[in-house]
């Protein structure tokens, strides 16, 4: 293809990696695609240097005068009208005119970008949005941007740049906008027809125009987003060029390991690529991005992937506690990993109930992991997955974050154990199951007084026992009775639940493993109660308040 049939011309503002830039620039001059490229003037003479001899010479590619480009200055308007004047200027064929910077990468060959672009030959592709709409922006200014006057540089002179704005506010000063303009925001990387590009450039109030920009904020993303509104035949408001940004407005760097998320996203260029991605560059830049089907752009697509992200960046991941995502203490997260099961009472009202709790729903069924002497890991284990330990100075340590720490490292296997007021009650831990809607807990109150019947001990000691652990459970209870528990809890006193046990323990097992896994196995034997109550009259007899009891007799 030759000069005199180009259908696209490229603008290239290079501010750093020139080296990048150069093979930016070679990569559309190959597709016979002029190329202008604005080197930012805080660029040396001899990197300029050095960038002109590596691409040498072509009779397609100019260089447009140089201007030092701060962040959102008006010089970057300015740097892209006189390289884009220059391209309409000394190659006439253009019909389009794309502006890109050198940290842009083509994400699908060339002839697809034309192909399309011949497919729509009148249309403007460029992201124009009315302030009134733009509920995106990052910054706290939205129409204050055109009707504030803004002196001083928002990075290099934060401080006079607030205070500016606050005097302006205080002072209710209110630019008014140039009639009859109506103000719009966007992406600042464009593609424009040769005739809406053209018409902004030779517009007979340009002057004016550019005077009142000057004074706007970040007028690079309003300036050709407004004008093209006066003289576009058909815009189409997005761009073709795939720029992410992060809650602070800040471009989304790709690397590559974003490969296979940028051959999906079915845009034509991508903003903004680490200059030391060698594979996405080898990729793009190569015949290997030819291999991709040709299809619309849907830039939407990967949207999801960038709000997952940004969800994980600012609240972490459900269940996981690390020191550079540690949740906040109102955080919106599941508090743990995966879904769990909590049993107290059960092991002393069934027979080998952990052993057929887990044949019947196939999860992880533990003992106690809140023992006093050690964590009872399934089978006796003395390590767990995630090198997690059996020592219960360990694990008492900080006993919640044993917890997490367990559920993440087994997940998705369903974990169960058993918990109740002889273990390690820490209030922390207790409140914690009780808010977290992962966890079910299932409580038989005054079930510990079955295990206590057979105990070691005297009777005083049994007594002085039962006092403990009767006011352990209470702790318990509470935090679960809680109006913010969020945890699914029943809770049954002993006596409640001997009425129906089968009842019971069916509609508990039917949540974790169904109707099928129970009918194959049924519900395990109960525990011989022989001598309990004449052992709770003795107890009774010898002192133990009457508040212990109550539940417990059936």
């Amino acid at each position: 293809m030759s000069a005199q049939t180009a259908r696209l011309g490229v603008v290239i503002l290079c501010h750093t990696a020139l080296r990048r830039a150069a093979q930016l620039a070679r990569f559309w001059l190959q597709a016979d695609c002029p190329v202008v490229l604005h080197v930012d003037r805080s660029v040396s003479e001899a990197d300029l240097q050095a960038l002109k001899s590596d691409l040498g010479a072509h009779p397609l590619l100019r260089f447009s005068p140089r201007h030092r480009c701060d962040w959102g200055s008006w010089r970057l308007v300015l740097a892209s009208q006189e390289a884009s004047a220059l391209l309409l200027k000394d190659f006439p064929s253009v019909g389009h005119v794309l502006l890109s910077s050198g940290s842009c990468l083509p994400l699908r060959p060339a002839a697809a970008l034309l192909a399309h672009l011949d497919a729509h030959p009148e249309t403007d592709f460029i992201e124009s949005v009315s302030i009134t709409h733009a509920d995106w922006i990052t910054g706290g200014l939205s129409e204050e941007r055109f009707t504030l006057y803004f002196p001083f540089n928002w990075r290099r002179q934060r401080w006079l740049f607030d205070r500016c704005v606050d005097l302006q506010r205080k002072l209710e000063l209110r630019r008014r906008i140039p009639a009859p303009l109506r103000p719009h925001m966007g992406s600042q990387w464009w593609c424009l027809t040769r005739a809406t590009l053209d018409a902004i450039l030779t517009d007979p109030n340009r002057t004016r125009y550019e005077r009142y920009f000057r004074q706007n904020w970040i007028p690079d993303e309003s300036y050709f987003q407004t004008l093209a509104r006066l003289h576009a035949r058909e815009i189409e408001s997005r761009s073709l060029t795939l720029v992410k940004f992060d809650r602070h407005g800040r471009p989304n760097l790709f690397y590559d390991d974003h490969l296979q998320l940028l051959r999906r996203s079915d845009c034509f260029l991508a903003r903004k690529i680490w200059p030391e991605a060698e594979r996405l560059y080898s990729f793009f830049l190569s015949d290997q991005a030819k291999g991709l089907d040709p299809v619309t752009p849907e830039p939407a697509k990967i949207d999801r992937y960038f709000e997952l992200a940004e969800k994980q960046r600012v609240e972490g991941r459900a269940g996981l506690y690390m020191q550079s995502r540690f949740p906040h203490a109102d955080s919106a997260t599941t508090k743990s990993a995966a879904p769990y099961s909590v049993f107290t009472g059960f092991e002393h009202v069934f027979q080998n109930f952990d052993y057929w709790l887990g044949q019947v729903t196939g999860a992880r069924v533990h003992g106690h992991l809140f023992a006093p002497d050690a964590v009872h890991f399934h089978g006796g284990a003395r390590v767990w997955h995630g090198a997690i330990s059996n020592s219960a100075a360990i694990r008492d340590y900080n006993p919640r974050m044993f917890l997490t720490n367990l559920l993440w490292a087994t997940r998705p296997e369903r974990q169960c154990f058993l918990h109740g007021p002889g273990d390690v009650m820490d209030g922390t831990l207790s409140w914690f199951m009780a808010t977290d809607t992962n966890a079910q807990i299932s409580v038989i109150r005054g079930a510990w007084l079955l295990g206590l019947q057979d105990a070691p001990g005297s009777d005083a000691e049994k007594i002085a026992r039962a006092g403990l652990l009767h006011r352990q459970e209470q702790d318990w209870v509470e935090n679960l009775n809680s109006r913010h528990t969020l945890a699914r809890v029943r809770i049954w006193s002993l006596a409640e639940f001997m009425q129906d046990p089968s009842a019971r323990l069916s509609e508990i097992v039917r949540e974790i493993a169904g109707e099928a896994a129970l009918a194959a196995h049924g519900v395990p034997p109960l525990r011989a109660a022989d001598g309990f109550e004449p052992f709770l009259a003795r107890l009774r007899n010898q002192g133990l308040p009457a508040q212990v009891l109550k539940e417990c007799q059936f």
